[in-house]
């Protein structure tokens, strides 16, 4: 049996409070670096995380390491992740899984497919529960790149009916978040991220004696209200082309600047519904012709938001002279920067996807490679400097290192800005014809998406906008 972790004191305090200072710290860096890998985290309903007592995180698990990364920095409780235990025989990531908590857990398709001893596994979880503290696992059991949610195992449930029928009788009910993590572009540097909290489930006394009374059907029904509320939070099709054909629907129907929760939202229900009406003439019919749109979009080389903004030369070339501007005000920082931080970055974009064993960890493979890159480049820098000039330096360099990077990623980013700016410009001026054709099949495909969406939507359905205009992305 396992019993509820006992309040730390004396020798054994002092080790948590030193762990948990770690833990913090790390958090803390963890969120610094994802602010520099991703543009952009978005995150939604963060209020629906139980600020005490027992929860378990349960995600999609599209991206490898990053995942749980972006739970930790994103949930506002302290967190230990089930981790497979393959993971922890790597020199550069055990002393970060030992960190954060992790706890490692022996699969099937680790060891040769024979049965595994988790006894281990699950009587530690089963302690940070029953002390009112969270744990997270991914119950799709693997990273992938599929484009839907995959078949949930049911560890995520037993797990938790285990810790829930220990608890003590005063100890609030255990919890089980739904997580949804929805990356614009997971293999790219500074792209976005949706982050969504769901509603939990809450095993009371009830579910737990359900479960006492019947432990497989119980495990059963909770594993399927799981996968619903996972569906619910996360973007699901057959395919990626399926995807990019829906993508360059949502744009169409859309309204202008609307937050990434509510395109995100707009593709998860163009999805979800897409395949109960694709057989109809008009749907079947309709989608092909946003096909035939994109890819001749794709062949001159121009993106629908281009597309949507009229690119007149003096607009232009005013904001060409904004990014320019900023470019120079950034310049002085990236000059002292570049050199230091372009090879770290130019290594992790071209050896990222090729080291990386498998295309859902290439994501994951490009933070760490960099993240590890730019620690060890901050520490020898620094040493250096204090090695020669004294430790006054040290610190110096310590806080001016930060700076110029910073600066050199905003000096790229405008860089990239002007690039994209000219080039547009120079396809507008030199295909105005069939740019003009393209806008003309836009303004009439636009109109009959909303008239399809009209027809086609469910009666339960609430429309998410109540008049959609053209959009952009």
């Amino acid at each position: 049996p396992v019993h509820t972790i006992a309040p730390p004191h004396g020798r054994w305090g002092l080790i948590c409070s030193i762990a948990m200072l770690l833990y913090r710290t790390l958090r803390a860096f963890f969120r610094s670096a994802l602010r520099v890998f991703f543009r952009r985290i978005e995150v939604v309903d963060p209020h629906l995380v139980p600020l005490d007592g027992p929860v378990i995180f349960a995600g999609n698990h599209p991206n490898s390491l990053l995942d749980p990364v972006v739970i930790i920095t994103t949930c506002g409780r302290r967190v230990r992740f089930a981790a497979k235990d393959v993971l922890f025989r790597s020199r550069l990531l055990r002393p970060l899984l030992d960190a954060m908590g992790a706890v490692p857990v022996r699969r099937r398709s680790d060891h040769g497919g024979g049965p595994v001893d988790n006894e281990t596994t699950f009587e530690q979880l089963f302690a940070v529960l029953r002390a009112g503290e969270a744990m997270g696992i991914f119950p799709e059991g693997i990273s992938h790149d599929a484009a839907h949610l995959t078949e949930l195992k049911t560890g995520a449930a037993r797990i938790a009916f285990g810790a829930a029928a220990g608890l003590p009788p005063e100890s609030p009910p255990l919890s089980l978040v739904p997580c949804g993590l929805h990356y614009v572009n997971r293999k790219r540097f500074r792209s976005s991220v949706l982050v969504q909290y769901g509603e939990p489930l809450r095993l009371d006394a009830e579910r737990v004696a359900a479960w006492r009374a019947d432990e497989k059907a119980a495990v059963r029904a909770l594993t399927d209200e799981l996968t619903l509320r996972m569906r619910a939070l996360t973007v699901n099709a057959d395919d990626w082309d399926t995807v990019r054909v829906l993508d360059g629907v949502r744009r169409l129907y859309q309204p202008p600047r609307i937050p990434l929760e509510a395109r995100v939202e707009l593709a998860r229900r163009f999805n979800a519904v897409y395949p109960t009406v694709r057989d109809r003439p008009d749907v079947a019919a309709l989608y092909a012709r946003v096909q035939d749109w994109l890819e001749r979009l794709e062949d001159v080389g121009l993106t629908d938001d281009e597309l949507t903004r009229p690119l007149r030369a003096g607009r232009a070339l005013l904001a060409m002279a904004r990014q320019l501007t900023m470019l120079l005000v950034w310049l002085p920082l990236a000059i002292v920067g570049a050199p230091l931080h372009l090879p770290i970055l130019l290594g992790v974009s071209v050896g990222g996807p090729r080291i990386a064993p498998r295309k859902d960890v290439i994501g994951t493979t490009k933070f760490m490679a960099g993240l590890w890159g730019v620690v060890a480049l901050y520490a020898a820098t620094a040493a250096l400097a204090g090695w020669w000039w004294g430790w006054p330096w040290t610190v110096v360099a310590l806080f001016a290192l930060p700076a110029s990077g910073y600066g050199t990623l905003r000096v790229l980013e405008r860089g990239r800005s002007l690039r994209r700016l000219t080039g547009a410009l120079a396809r507008v001026l030199r295909l105005g014809a069939e740019v003009e054709a393209l806008r003309a099949e836009r303004g009439a495909l636009q109109k009959d998406v909303i008239d399809a969406v009209g027809r086609h939507i469910p009666p339960e359905m609430v429309p998410l906008f109540p008049r959609a205009e053209a959009g952009d992305a």
